[in-house]
C-alpha cells in the first residue's frame, strides 16, 4: 500500500508580506544612502585641504553630467522640452548657492556638526511652505519646527564659543536648499522627474564653473581620484535615496537616515581626529527627530488627500 504524501501549497505573498519586504529593501537603500552621503562629505573635507570648495563643487557637477549621459542617450531629447525654463534655471541657481555654502562649511566645521545641521532641511521646507506658499501647518508640525530650531541652538551654542562661520554657512545653505525644494515642488506639477534631474545636471556644471575659475588650480593626481570618488558617491547616494523612498514607507525608512550622523562621526574621528561632544549628539538627535516627524506627517497627510506625498529629501545639496 503506497504511503500518502502530504501536499504542500505555496501561498502567494499577501500585500502585508510585500509591504514588509519593500520596507526592508527601503531601509537597506536608506542605509546605503546614509553611508554614501557621509562618505562623500568626508571626501569633500579631505580634498578641501588641496582645492577650494568652489572647485570641488564644479568637479562634483562635472562628474554628475558624465553620469547622466547614458540616461540622456537612452531617453532622447524629449525630456528636455519644457515650458518652464525660468523655474528650472531658478532651481539650478538656488541649488548651486546652497552647494557652495555647504561644501565650504564642510571645509571649516566638524563633519558630524555639518551632518547634524543638515537635518534642518525638511524643517525649513515646512516653514517656508507655510510662509511663502500659504500651506496649512498644524500645531504638531509647528511644535516639531520649534523643536528642530531648539536642537540647532543646542548644537551650535551661540554665545558659548561653539558658533563659527562653518555653522553659519551650513544653516544658511539648508535655508537656500529648502527654497530649491519648494521650486522643485512647483516644477513637479508640470514637469517629470527626469526633466528636472537632467536640467539640474546640465545647468549646474557650467554655472559652477564660473565661481571655480576665480579660485582655480589644477588638481594633483591623487585629488582627481578623490574627486571621481566624490562624484560616484554622490550619484550612488542620490539613487539609493530615491529607491528607499520609492520602495519603503517614509515612517519606516527615515529613522535609518540617522546613521549618517553616526557614520560621519566615525569618519571624522578616523580621518580628521574630530570627537563630537555631547551637544552634537543631543542637538543632532533633536533636529533629526523633528525633521523625521515632519516628513512622516507630510507623507500621511499626502495619502489622506489621495495624492502621492511630497517627499522632500532630507539630504543637503550634494
Amino acid at each position: 500500500m503506497r504511503a500518502r504524501v502530504p501536499k504542500f501549497r505555496i501561498e502567494p505573498p499577501t500585500s502585508d508580506h510585500l509591504k514588509r519586504a519593500n520596507n526592508l529593501k527601503g531601509m537597506g537603500w536608506m542605509l546605503v544612502a546614509a553611508i554614501a552621503f557621509a562618505s562623500m562629505h568626508a571626501g569633500i573635507k579631505q580634498v578641501s585641504h588641496e582645492l577650494h570648495p568652489f572647485e570641488i563643487a564644479f568637479f562634483r557637477n562635472f562628474f554628475a553630467v558624465i553620469a547622466l549621459l547614458p540616461v540622456l542617450l537612452r531617453v532622447g531629447i524629449a525630456p528636455l522640452r519644457t515650458k518652464r525654463p525660468g523655474l528650472l534655471g531658478l532651481r539650478a541657481a538656488t541649488n548651486l548657492v546652497a552647494m557652495l555654502m555647504y561644501f565650504t562649511a564642510l571645509s571649516l566645521a566638524p563633519l558630524a556638526d555639518v551632518s547634524a545641521l543638515g537635518f534642518l532641511a525638511p524643517i525649513f521646507v515646512t516653514l517656508l511652505g507655510a510662509l511663502v506658499l500659504r500651506e496649512h501647518v498644524g500645531p504638531r508640525r509647528w511644535a516639531a519646527i520649534l523643536a528642530g530650531f531648539a536642537g540647532a541652538m543646542v548644537l551650535i551654542r551661540p554665545g558659548f564659543g561653539g558658533f563659527d562661520l562653518g555653522h553659519i554657512l551650513v544653516v544658511l545653505s539648508t535655508v537656500v536648499w529648502a527654497v530649491a525644494l519648494l521650486v522643485i515642488k512647483l516644477l513637479s506639477r508640470t514637469e517629470s522627474s527626469t526633466t528636472i534631474t537632467l536640467y539640474m545636471g546640465i545647468m549646474l556644471a557650467p554655472l559652477s564653473l564660473v565661481p571655480a575659475l576665480f579660485v582655480w588650480q589644477w588638481p594633483s593626481g591623487e585629488a582627481y581620484i578623490w574627486l571621481a570618488g566624490i562624484g560616484c558617491l554622490g550619484a550612488l547616494a542620490q539613487w539609493a535615496l530615491s529607491e528607499s523612498l520609492r520602495l519603503g514607507e517614509t515612517a519606516v525608512v527615515m529613522p535609518v537616515d540617522f546613521f549618517k550622523l553616526i557614520w560621519a562621526a566615525a569618519l571624522g574621528y578616523l580621518l580628521f581626529l574630530e570627537v563630537p561632544d555631547l551637544f552634537t549628539w543631543i542637538g543632532g538627535g533633536t533636529i533629526f527627530a523633528a525633521g523625521t516627524y515632519i516628513a512622516v506627517r507630510e507623507s500621511r497627510l499626502g495619502r489622506a488627500r489621495m495624492r502621492p506625498p511630497d517627499r522632500f529629501p532630507a539630504e543637503p545639496p550634494s
